[in-house]
């Protein structure tokens, strides 16, 4: 089933909002929506007598959205997120996937790039696998801010109609794409870790983990298009570069609506660090609660500095604020896929081995011998690790 808001009827009274059991309806703008994941399509709000404006309706999911013709929307778009003109790494991965579900489907692999001064980078996404590269170019956009990039892809959306659209489950996507969704009135599903086309019914399969990552959710958009997903960075190859090929470029302007947002990005602080990424990271050494606190991260830092590798952390050791939330690993920070993975005081919950357990080799440092980590490492080491790390830096120097 699916509930349907009339939008035409609906004067934002607030009656269906004190009907809803689970708290899932609001008022935003003297019009009723549904807020967050809260909704269980009880029904309740559109029972008759309830909306005395007829503004709610429950009907099936096969019927939730007539006026959609599925046949006008084609190609696989790729959001081509870039900072300080270069694109992102995540990109390329979307590409290499991108390409296999255009050729399953018959279809173009068509990015999307915003910015300031960044056309120069448009022949590069083509030889990544870009068959068209949409550019809007202005100086507006030469920080991102959620506000004009949702309303120039939403737009842009609108006018090409992609069937599938594609980004990166990062900062920046995720404050995006949600936007551009709503917007356009379709589904999305976040955090994906597998894309597939599902060869009975042409749909996009997207998987993601759920329930802690115990379970793996496949989920299907039948009814609405764009189909849209944020991808994890690392769970998927690069595309690989090929100059050969040969692609067209697109260059749309800016509109002056576009432009008309809440807020301004008026300066970017970014952080400064002394070892590198790590999500590009090759060998990363990560802290948990067993580090005890923040002074003990410098450990850490030698290390990393010691095998040329970057600082990362369990979300236990970034809820007690002894580093920031950037170098956290797992489900819900960043998913890496180093050579070499060093965890050090991390017992290793569900949520922290999403984002890591794809490294060649993971190496636990714990007290514990039965801690989850040191079950799933190729090399574990039991005992003090305020003891252990110092040797290795030692014997690394």
């Amino acid at each position: 089933m699916a509930l349907i808001i009339h939008k035409d009827k609906c004067v934002g009274c607030g009656v269906c909002v004190e009907s809803c059991p689970f708290n899932a309806l609001t008022i935003v703008e003297r019009l009723a929506i549904v807020e967050g994941s809260a909704c269980t399509m009880c029904g309740a709000c559109a029972e008759e007598g309830v909306c005395p404006f007829e503004a709610i309706e429950m009907v099936k999911a096969t019927e939730a959205n007539p006026d959609v013709n599925l046949a006008d929307y084609k190609n696989v778009w790729v959001f081509a997120e870039q900072k300080k003109g270069e694109i992102q790494s995540v990109v390329y991965e979307l590409l290499g996937k991108g390409r296999e579900l255009a050729t399953t489907r018959g279809q173009e692999v068509w990015a999307i790039l915003l910015g300031k001064n960044v056309s120069d980078k448009a022949q590069d996404l083509i030889h990544r696998g870009a068959d068209k590269v949409v550019v809007v170019e202005d100086d507006s956009l030469e920080n991102f801010e959620d506000g004009i990039y949702s309303k120039i892809i939403t737009r842009l959306c609108k006018k090409y109609k992609p069937e599938i659209v594609l980004t990166g489950a990062t900062t920046v996507g995720r404050s995006l794409i949600p936007r551009v969704a709503v917007q356009i009135g379709t589904g999305l599903t976040a955090d994906c870790t597998g894309l597939e086309i599902d060869k009975e019914s042409g749909l996009l399969r997207q998987t993601r983990p759920a329930f802690g990552g115990n379970i793996m959710a496949t989920i299907l958009c039948p009814n609405h298009r764009p189909q849209m997903s944020t991808v994890r960075h690392k769970v998927m190859p690069e595309a690989q570069t090929d100059t050969s090929r040969v692609g067209e470029i697109i260059t749309e302007k800016i509109l002056d609506e576009d432009g008309f947002t809440r807020s301004r990005v008026l300066e970017v602080v970014e952080a400064l660090e002394d070892t590198v990424n790590i999500t590009e990271a090759d060998i990363i050494v990560s802290g948990g609660r067993g580090m005890k606190g923040s002074e003990n991260f410098e450990l850490l830092h030698d290390l990393a500095k010691a095998v040329g590798g970057a600082v990362g952390a369990s979300r236990a050791s970034i809820d007690e604020g002894w580093i920031p939330y950037s170098h956290q690993v797992g489900q819900t920070g960043k998913t890496v896929n180093p050579k070499v993975y060093i965890a050090c005081g991390i017992s290793g919950q569900i949520q922290h081995l999403i984002g890591m357990q794809s490294a060649d080799i993971i190496i636990a440092i714990n007290k514990d011998p039965d801690a989850p980590m040191m079950k799933i490492a190729t090399y574990a080491l039991c005992g003090d690790l305020f003891e252990i790390v110092p040797e290795m830096i030692k014997q690394l120097k």
